[in-house]
């Protein structure tokens, strides 16, 4: 199939993107990478009157620290992850959320920002953005915006995002010492969407005593799922094997999948609890618990 007609539009600068946005409304969409929103044209089940191409936007793709922060713009593709150094010395649960996703043609095209701006419960950064306590930066009429990223994500396929606004950076607050996250995924084949994932991004304290935690879930309901209540229960407490366990318990109670060729409901909700233990074990280790 082929989609069906739009009007292709290239801005040169952000201001010009977003004038196009507020112009057209709801019959415009965003063109980053085009790895998701192609192939939902291409199969008609999306449909666009404009399409507003931002890839050739100049200042939109970086990965740097600043301000207490990692900023990554969002037009970076997956790939400039996996190459860079900063990514692998200090961001390994970032290193392994880009490698699982797709194959490497598209991540060579497909963008950290796009990922999450599609709102898609499947897609493998929410999960980790959730754990890692991200803010999400938008552009529209009325100038820049931060958005917590526990506020982000609003149903199906959908965010905060106004229909004239453009995601513009992640920002990720600069993880103190003590800390260590991980992403495990479960997949039928290398590339697929996740049967279930799970991201841990833990703090501990001098006494070994968790001070934060995060943990985010794949494909564990129609929006991507932050484990609140496991969340809560880890901090102040030694992260040994049963408190892990039971965190992980609780944060598969927080999933509602759907049953679908994947697996059942028991059988998705099941995963995610073996995936949590699992990425809230090597979340410790690297932050330097047992």
């Amino acid at each position: 199939m082929i989609p069906s007609s739009f009007d292709y539009h290239a801005p040169g600068t952000l201001a010009e993107a977003v004038s196009l946005l507020d112009r057209h409304g709801e019959e415009a969409k965003v063109l980053a990478g085009g790895q998701s929103l192609l192939p939902l044209l291409k199969l008609r089940l999306g449909q666009a009157a404009h399409l507003v191409d931002i890839g050739r936007i100049p200042g939109l793709a970086y990965i740097k620290e600043e301000g207490g922060s990692l900023r990554i713009g969002a037009a970076t593709v997956e790939a400039a992850l996996e190459r860079s150094d900063l990514i692998r010395s200090k961001y390994p649960i970032l290193l392994e959320t880009a490698l699982v996703i797709a194959d490497p043609l598209v991540r060579n095209r497909a963008t950290v920002g796009g990922n999450l701006a599609h709102g898609d419960p499947a897609n493998d950064h929410p999960a980790t953005m959730l754990a890692l306590g991200a803010e999400i930066v938008a552009r529209g009429p009325g100038g820049e915006r931060t958005i917590p990223i526990a506020k982000f994500f609003t149903g199906l396929f959908t965010t905060a995002l106004a229909p004239n606004e453009i995601l513009t950076e992640i920002r990720i607050p600069v993880p103190p010492s003590g800390s260590g996250g991980a992403y495990e995924k479960l997949e039928r084949k290398v590339g697929d969407f996740a049967t279930a994932g799970a991201a841990a991004h833990v703090t501990l304290g001098k006494k070994g005593e968790v001070e934060r935690a995060g943990i985010g879930l794949t494909n564990a309901g129609p929006t991507p799922v932050k484990a609140r209540e496991a969340e809560d229960y880890l901090r102040g407490k030694k992260p040994d094997g049963a408190t892990i366990a039971e965190a992980a318990r609780l944060a598969a109670r927080a999933a509602a999948p759907t049953a679908d060729r994947r697996g059942s409901v028991e059988y998705k909700r099941e995963m995610a609890r073996v995936l949590a233990a699992r990425a809230l074990r090597r979340a410790v280790q690297r932050a330097g618990g047992r």
